[in-house]
């Protein structure tokens, strides 16, 4: 029997693995786990197998007194239960079964009492039987023993009273040092509260003073309130100190590190949220409000990996965001996008909208896994919102909106875009990406150099973002990130009649890699001027090797640049409050040339003569950062670093220039011109010094003497 038992369940497991890989016609379907106790009022299990056209019941049944054992299962449905069934398609071949009790737990009471609550302890105690059936046959089946226990209530409310912990600054948790015996009186400790009042009259003039004795804001002499007034000196009055009794010389004896605020304890309830409260102006990263003083939202990523339908728009904040849904049924038609907006000066600015039609549904819809038996087509969807926001100083201007829609055929996975950019005048804002320095996970800045208008126009530098089908047509660009090393890629599609023209297929890669990094300039602050060449610095590219690729057979090319590679060079140059300021010192592109080759149908007897014979081949990009030392310059003896204070070219005060007007190396006048005036400026110093006052009491003293 045990033997019978193991292959059993072997039989299973193996059933399931199967049913995973595979289609699931091999085996029939299964709960898994197919026998359950439940403590709870929620239950779950999981059937898998073939699981088309599966319909579930629920009944409650009973063990026979004679057998023991329990009815066998049926698909007729059974409505008298405790509990509400609810399944969910989970990939193709698995249904998550879900048990949830529609009644209360609550045990009933003298005063108050429910319908529904439990008359006992144990509330319920049943078995319940779960029967998957297709066609009206039974597939398989789940029973539920279940046994679940009242919930208890305690009769008055959990009291809200904490212990008021002091500052521990101004009053110590120990405020009788002195005590140090437990029970006891302590000799000249005046705040113990062992002490009686006949032990204390023994020691009442030898207390122990100041903060040991419990004397915690002994009075300072300095104070003003101190001195009396048959005591003060004169000059008392004007150099005594006024202050608070919390400041005085004793705080933090009995303190060691800094001050901790008491955490609020969990608790369940919902915070309450105070209303928001529209700026007057509008400041970068304030949130926009609308008419009513609610927020002006659009959908966008949470950091969950979630889409937030209500995420508020920050001002002069762009975004992308991308929120993926499974459509069932026909989505229900969107608010009207036409809402008036604060512009942040007062006065309303108005969404305008224009529609578009959706030509290419790849970057949108992904094909369903599940078997379309009916059909249903949806018109007009809204597949994509595209916010432009136009701002001027602190306040906005305009607000319009590109409304993509498509017709799509359910069931499908629908893939909806959101974007939002702010634009002042007709440049598009976009924010630095550190100042003056680069900072990590920011943008690098690019740039192409106009040279009829003198200026710098910004230029992306740019990876690739694969789509759902992974072909670089379809393929997004997503910005290189300053100090993140990333590597990403996508396929290109090529027939075996490209492979025949392979100096047109590499120059059709190249551009395709090239096609990344538009700029030929980089800043190199994160904060750049875009008038000055100084701030930027030339993208170079690597010299490729000049020597002609071999000659290519049927179906192979050689040479052809499969991966981008931008090599980025920074260095610390200085700091900015205790920040380091990343700068970028060069910027090199590469590129890696490897050899493509058709892999032709080896069953046919000239397996290489079929021209439209297409794969995929794979290109990538990658970016790397390179930290580089600071300076590359010997180091300093030690004369020159100990003897700076002499270094006029370091220091603000020169003292051996004191003199400067008198030396040679005073160029301003001629040299007998600037020592003329400085012999005057001498004889007037002597002149002041015989006829002032020292050279007359002088005088005096000879004469007397």
């Amino acid at each position: 029997m045990t033997g019978f038992s193991d292959s059993h369940v072997v039989f299973h497991v193996l059933c399931i693995i199967i049913m995973l890989l595979n289609d699931g016609t091999i085996c029939n379907v299964v709960f898994q786990p197919a026998f359950l106790l439940a403590s709870g009022p929620r239950i779950s299990s999981f059937l898998v197998g073939n699981v088309s056209g599966i319909s579930f019941s629920l009944s409650a049944v009973s063990s026979s007194n004679a057998t023991g054992s329990i009815p066998s299962s049926s698909c007729m449905p059974v409505y008298q239960t405790q509990w509400n069934l609810s399944y969910e398609l989970i990939g193709k071949n698995a249904f998550l079964v879900r048990l949830s009790l529609n009644r209360s737990l609550q045990l009933c009471g003298n005063e108050t009492s429910f319908p529904d609550c439990c008359l006992d302890p144990l509330c319920l105690q049943e078995t319940l039987l779960v029967s998957a059936c297709a066609d009206e046959t039974l597939k398989a089946s789940l029973i539920i023993q279940t046994q679940i226990y009242a919930q208890i209530f305690p009769n008055n409310p959990p009291s809200e009273n904490k212990t008021a912990i002091p500052n521990q600054v101004f009053q110590p948790l120990g405020s009788c040092p002195c005590d140090v015996s437990l029970g006891e009186c302590d000799i000249r400790c005046c705040c113990d509260q062992d002490c009686t009042q006949e032990v204390l009259w023994l020691f009442a003039t030898q207390c122990l003073p100041g903060p040991f004795g419990g004397s915690f804001s002994p009075v300072p002499e300095y104070q003003c309130s101190t001195q009396s007034s048959e005591n003060d000196p004169d000059w008392f009055p004007f150099l005594c100190v006024t202050s608070p009794l919390d400041n005085n010389p004793f705080l933090g004896l009995f303190y060691n590190g800094q001050t901790v605020s008491p955490k609020p304890s969990p608790s369940f309830q919902a915070p309450l949220m105070t209303a928001a409260v529209p700026p007057i102006n509008y400041r970068q990263g304030d949130p926009i409000f609308t008419k009513d003083d609610k927020y002006f939202t659009i959908p966008q990523n949470s950091g969950l990996g979630q889409c937030a339908d209500n995420a508020p728009v920050a001002f002069l904040e762009n975004f992308e965001s991308q929120c993926v849904r499974r459509l069932q049924s026909c989505p229900s038609p969107s608010d009207d996008l036409r809402v008036d907006v604060k512009d942040g000066w007062g006065g309303l600015v108005t969404v305008s909208v224009v529609d578009e039609v959706a030509d290419d549904l790849r970057l949108f819809l992904s094909d369903s896994l599940e078997p379309i038996s009916e059909p249903q087509q949806c018109d007009n969807v809204i597949v994509a919102l595209r916010y432009t926001l136009y701002w001027r100083e602190n306040g906005l201007t305009a607000i319009t909106v590109k409304r993509t829609t498509a017709n799509i055929t359910l069931p499908v996975s629908l893939t909806r875009r959101y974007s939002a950019v702010f634009v002042n005048g007709n440049e598009t804002s976009q924010p630095n990406s550190g100042n003056p320095g680069y900072l990590v996970k920011r943008p690098v800045i690019g740039g192409i150099l106009d040279s009829a208008a003198e200026i710098i126009q910004r230029a992306q530098i740019n990876l690739w973002q694969p789509g759902g089908d992974g072909l670089c047509s379809s393929a997004e660009l997503r910005p290189a990130l300053f100090g993140i090393n990333s590597t990403s890629g996508c396929m290109i599609p090529v027939s075996l009649l490209n492979m025949t023209q392979c100096s047109q297929v590499r120059e059709t890669v190249r551009a395709v890699l090239a096609g990344l990094v538009t700029a030929t300039l980089v800043s190199t602050m994160g904060k750049p001027n875009f008038s000055n060449l100084v701030d930027w610095v030339n993208i170079t590219t690597s010299p490729q090797n000049s020597s002609q690729p071999a000659e290519d057979s049927i179906g192979e090319c050689s040479a052809v640049p499969t991966h981008l590679h931008i090599h980025v060079r920074s260095v610390i140059m200085g700091r900015v409050q205790g920040v380091p300021q990343m700068v970028i010192q060069a910027v090199e592109i590469s590129f890696i040339e490897t050899t493509w080759w058709i892999e032709c149908e080896m069953g046919s007897m000239n397996p290489c003569v079929n021209p439209e014979l297409m794969q995929n081949f794979p290109v990538t990009s990658s970016v790397t950062f390179t930290d580089s030392p600071l300076s590359t310059q010997p180091p300093r003896s030690r004369f020159s670093i100990n003897f700076t204070e002499f270094d006029c070219d370091r220091n603000d005060v020169c003292w051996p220039e004191l003199a400067f007007p008198l030396t040679r190396y005073y160029t301003g006048e001629p040299y007998s011109q600037a020592l003329a005036k400085g012999l005057i400026l001498v004889f007037f110093f002597i002149a002041a010094s015989v006829l002032g006052t020292p050279w007359r009491q002088i005088r005096q003293a000879w004469d007397s003497a």
